[in-house]
């Protein structure tokens, strides 16, 4: 009789034991989910005002410190004053391209503004994990780390300006930043805008660009 109980005993032992297991590693796991998605920063957002819309964008200052900062930074002292988005690129003006691409290009276009503001080293998308998808602004350049003020947007996923892409020939491709959360309809109105040789007849101007802590805020 008493090896029967202790059996008992036992079992019941073993149950609670599994039912307290079950819970702690329940609530660990939650703890650790819950606490990740807490601790990830809210990236800051750009507001850009155009005089055919505004564009939102989401600066992932975490992962592209170089050019997300650096973009971050224009913005926030003013640097981007009568700028305006002056290229386009669409699969009908590019002709003799072998990886033809869809973007929409902005900054400050006159090189003595640009060169003022200097430059600031080569972000590969390797580097960073920010592909250019659709979407996703990125930096101008012609050779690596001559990056400074003019930027671009993606139409459409555009893989040959990642790192490895053959768009440019060293294959280092180009430094994305951010993406946009919030007018891509107004960056595709700019894009089916008439233009010369890819620069528009009459570049859209940039009335403000702003920061803002987060998209919702």
């Amino acid at each position: 009789m008493s090896i029967l109980i202790n059996r008992k005993i036992n079992a019941s032992a073993v149950k609670r034991f599994t039912i307290i297991s079950i819970v702690l590693v329940a609530g660990l796991l939650s703890a650790l989910f819950f606490g990740f998605h807490r601790s990830q920063p809210d990236l800051p957002c750009v507001v850009i005002q155009t005089n055919q819309g505004v564009i939102t964008i989401e600066v992932d200052t975490v992962r592209s410190v170089v050019s997300g900062r650096n973009f971050l930074s224009l913005v926030e002292h003013g640097n981007y004053s009568n700028s305006s988005f002056y290229r386009v690129v669409r699969l009908d003006n590019q002709f003799n391209s072998k990886y033809p691409i869809e973007v929409i290009q902005g900054g400050l276009f006159v090189d003595s503004l640009i060169d003022r503001l200097g430059s600031i080293r080569h972000e590969t998308t390797q580097e960073t994990g920010i592909l250019h998808t659709d979407g996703v602004i990125s930096m101008a350049r012609s050779v690596p780390g001559t990056a400074s003020s003019e930027f671009f947007i993606c139409i459409g996923n555009q893989p040959e300006l990642d790192y490895g892409g053959r768009r440019n020939p060293d294959g280092q491709g180009f430094s994305a930043f951010g993406h946009v959360v919030a007018g891509m309809d107004v960056v595709q109105k700019i894009q089916q805008q008439a233009d010369t040789s890819q620069y528009l007849v009459t570049p859209v101007a940039i009335i403000s660009m702003q920061v803002r802590k987060t998209a919702s805020k």
